[in-house]
């Protein structure tokens, strides 16, 4: 392909000679013979440009060859691979699995690698590494199976289809997706198994035009973890529910980005399979609760590092309950309280692409008022790290304390559902949210290979015990609720494809009530996931 764009610079520069040549060379062909011969300097042009035509010629007739060559090898390549594809095992997930492999760009040729049958097909002495491995590309674009929108733009499928498997020691609020350990109930075993696959996701995002110099985008997505519905397909089935819709405007140095989010001012997520439509710690220490959010991002560039500014309004969720029987939502305290939630985050990171290092504080303020007047001003400070230690190890996690933010989880819940809604809003959720808060957590990554990884982590999240044992004398309800939660985990990742991991994983919680011992349980797991 090279050699291609070569002679057809070759010729342009040829017809351009002809051109600038003709209206002399002609004048001269009109002439008497004699008044040629008596300009040597012009017969010396006109034999040099026919030479270089004669040599054009040539080298035309060359690279038809080379690109009647180029189709039958394209051809070849194809009628290959559609007979590799419709030849392989698995129908269509197969399929699906190959397409996935496909859109991979492949650098150099590999035996082990599924486009080995590319590169086995090129032509050694005609077609060049380079120019096979632009073919290579070429051909794995249009074979790409594409995502047909409304619009002319593009629009990308992603998610994934994850399977988890568990072996449970004592008791959980939850099989599938435990938060918190609770004391032993009479007449159930000390342990129990459990499968699922609800935490799988699908996610949609979309590019957008350009518009006041801005690149638009948007991106969706749902997993299956809103609720278990009755009856026997409880184990397998789940409500779909909305995680993420945002809208974004990017310009070089400011982004703009609005819809339901996680926490901006709580960046950083621990890296489990076992916990993935609630993240790790969410009621151990870990900031993360979607929320409806409105957001600016400025980037600016220093000489040794890049720094960040965040700021926004946020709509958060709040610890009451519905007292209606329909499904109309009511109006929350910070709702309430005619303010949004305001925070900022101000960070730093390094430049270093091999091993990014970052380090953010932000500060929340989120007013609410209650139910008969009673005001909180809620108020967080946060801060974030992720700092690689050697090539292999990052350390990375979060610190948050304050008070009136449950809305954004960190800490643990009652696991019992309150009998009486309108107390529980008018009494207990602003007992709740004038009590401080204080949590965290902290991961240890240790990257063998990009096949192999290992995590250990640990976080806690509580409130303040003596203010909840004080204001359970006149309200039991909070007897119920947990003082403190703690968590631990250890995983092990293993990628054999970049559209395929096994995690295995064991989980351990400790969770302390205001009186008597704490509850203790652990969870072994296995996941398996496929991404696409």
């Amino acid at each position: 392909m090279k050699s291609l764009r070569h002679h057809g610079l070759q010729v342009g520069h040829s017809l351009l000679l002809v051109t600038l040549l003709a209206g002399p060379a002609t004048r001269a062909q009109s002439s008497p013979a004699a008044q040629s011969d008596s300009n040597p300097e012009l017969a010396g042009k006109i034999d040099q440009l026919t030479k270089s035509l004669d040599q054009t010629k040539v080298e035309l007739a060359e690279s038809r060859t080379e690109i009647q060559q180029l189709r039958a090898t394209l051809q070849e390549v194809l009628a290959r691979m559609n007979a590799a594809t419709s030849a392989s095992p698995g129908g269509p997930a197969s399929g699906a699995a190959n397409a996935f492999t496909s859109a991979t760009p492949t650098t150099t040729p590999d035996e082990s690698s599924p486009n080995v049958i590319n590169a086995q097909s090129a032509p050694p002495a005609k077609i060049s590494q380079d120019d096979w491995d632009i073919l290579n590309a070429r051909v794995d674009e249009q074979r790409q199976t594409k995502v047909e929108s409304a619009s002319r733009y593009r629009l990308k499928l992603s998610g994934i289809a994850l399977f988890n498997a568990s072996t449970n020691f004592g008791q959980f609020d939850d099989v599938d997706l435990p938060s918190i350990a609770v004391p032993h109930f009479g007449g159930y075993s000390g342990g129990s198994v459990a499968a699922s696959v609800r935490q799988s996701i699908l996610g949609l995002t979309g590019i957008g035009p350009t518009v006041f110099g801005a690149r638009t985008s948007g991106d969706v997505q749902m997993d299956f973890y809103g609720g278990v519905p009755s009856g026997y397909g409880a184990t397998s089935s789940g409500v779909a529910e909305l995680r993420l819709a945002r809208i974004r405007m990017d310009w070089k140095n400011t982004s703009v980005i609005a819809g339901l989010d996680y926490p901006f001012f709580s960046p950083n997520l621990p890296t489990t399979y076992m916990s993935v439509v609630v993240p790790g710690f969410a009621s151990a220490g870990n900031l993360w609760n979607w929320t409806p959010t409105l957001r600016v991002e400025r980037r600016m560039t220093g000489a040794l590092s890049a720094f960040k500014v965040e700021a926004g309004f946020l709509d958060p969720s709040s610890n009451i309950y519905n007292p209606s029987a329909n499904n109309l939502r009511v109006v929350s305290p910070t709702e309430n309280s005619r303010q949004p939630t305001y925070a900022v985050r101000i960070s730093a990171s390094t430049k270093s692409e091999d091993h990014p290092a970052s380090i953010g504080i932000g500060g929340v303020y989120s007013p609410q008022r209650f139910i008969y007047g009673y005001a909180v001003d809620g108020w967080a400070g946060t801060l974030d790290w992720k700092i690689p230690l050697i090539p292999r190890i990052e350390l990375s996690g979060e610190f948050f304390t304050g008070h009136g933010i449950d809305g954004f989880g960190g800490v643990p819940m009652s696991p019992i559902r309150p009998t009486d809604a309108l107390q529980y809003a008018a009494l207990t959720s602003p007992q709740l949210a004038s009590l401080g808060v204080i949590g965290g957590w902290s991961q240890f990554k240790f990257r063998l290979s990009n096949r192999n990884e290992f995590n250990v982590a640990a976080g806690t999240g509580g409130r303040n015990s003596a203010g909840l044992r004080e204001d359970a004398i006149g309200n039991p309800f909070l007897l119920s609720v947990p003082a403190r939660n703690q968590m631990l985990f250890a995983n092990y990742i293993f990628r054999p494809r970049s559209d395929l991991l096994f995690s295995a994983e064991y989980r351990r919680f400790r969770t302390y009530e205001i009186t008597g011992p704490a509850s203790s349980a652990g969870q072994l797991g296995l996941a398996v996931g496929f991404l696409f």
